[in-house]
């Protein structure tokens, strides 16, 4: 993660879906345009759901890093509101 300056984290490997994606929209929402978000998340549905989410959202996906313990890291920059 040391190729970005990350702005702000959220971990959602604590939450299910369609939570996951909600959690990582507000936290989007708080960061500035050109800000960039970590998200954490699990394997399995968040790993399928989130990123796609967070692109039809018109955001753009830096990076997906796998941590390897079954958890991955998205790295998202916010693009502003049109």
């Amino acid at each position: 993660m040391a190729d970005y300056k990350i702005d702000d984290t959220v971990d959602i490997t604590d939450v299910v879906c369609p939570v996951t994606f909600v959690k990582a929209k507000v936290a989007l929402e708080e960061l500035d345009d050109g800000q960039i978000l970590a998200v954490r998340m699990n394997n399995g549905e968040p790993l399928q759901n989130v990123p796609r989410s967070i692109k039809e959202e018109g955001h753009q996906i830096l990076k997906l890093e796998d941590n390897g313990d079954d958890t991955f890291t998205l790295i998202v920059k916010k693009v502003e509101d049109e």
